[in-house]
């Protein structure tokens, strides 16, 4: 895993999120980099960029409630996948995100809608 020039458009908060996600250091995950595009290791890599947008603001611990993934196109052999999470709502108890994986020439192979939970207290 390796990263490169666009390393410094990923926020601080989503980097250090990153940093301490158990799951991303198990898969090596750095940044925008983790190898064949097979649907687990897109779908792997959309949860952990799902991980990062719904915990890096604080307020307690968010976790999965759903994922609906919709696979766009191939991942060619030995491409670099680059996931983007952006949130739509972030309240008390749950939140939302969206995650677009593209290739990183741009070209989407996946889309994925998320809902998320928080839980303990903030």
């Amino acid at each position: 895993m390796t990263a490169d020039a666009r390393r410094e458009d990923v926020p601080d908060g989503v980097a250090a999120a990153l940093r301490r996600e158990p799951w991303a250091r198990e898969l090596g995950v750095e940044y925008l980099e983790l190898g064949p595009g097979h649907g687990r290791v897109i779908f792997s890599l959309a949860d952990v960029a799902f991980g990062a947008a719904c915990n890096a603001r604080g307020g307690g611990t968010w976790v999965a409630l759903s994922m609906m993934i919709s696979f766009l196109a191939p991942a060619p052999p030995g491409a670099r996948l680059v996931a983007e999470a952006r949130e739509r709502r972030h309240g008390r108890r749950a939140g939302c995100c969206d995650v677009v994986v593209t290739t990183h020439a741009g070209v989407p192979v996946a889309a994925v809608h998320c809902a998320a939970h928080r839980v303990g207290s903030p």
